[in-house]
């Protein structure tokens, strides 16, 4: 049986099932199946179970883990952005009338009176 220090997912134990589910795609088959028994052995969550019984399968049909990391942590180069995509003139929206003009064909709009 596998110690939970030794998994290739850190912190297994205390990650959600979203989590666990994306990060399990960065690993090889060896170590998916390590994580898998551990699983078994412990928790045996049927979703996950699942999850690493789908992806096993993947990996033995030719499937090769993503490039992505099992710790789930952005690389430090790479810091996380502050606040979203910039805007550009392809991403911004339609203009909006304002509201003291009003839109005569749309009835939730007040209309002008003069």
């Amino acid at each position: 049986m596998t110690d939970r220090d030794a998994l290739p997912v850190p912190d297994y134990d205390h990650l959600p099932v979203g989590s666990l589910t994306s990060r399990i795609r960065t690993l090889d088959a060896e170590q998916l199946e390590t994580v898998l028994g551990y699983e078994r052995a412990h928790a045996n969550r049927v979703q996950v179970v699942q999850a690493m019984d789908h992806r096993l399968a993947e990996l033995r049909s030719g499937a090769q883990p993503s490039g992505g990391d099992p710790e789930g942590t952005q690389p430090e180069h790479a810091p996380a952005p502050a606040g979203g995509s910039p805007v550009s003139e392809a991403t911004t929206g339609p203009v909006v009338n304002p509201p003291s003009q009003g839109d005569p064909t749309n009835p939730a709009q007040p209309r002008s009176t003069g």
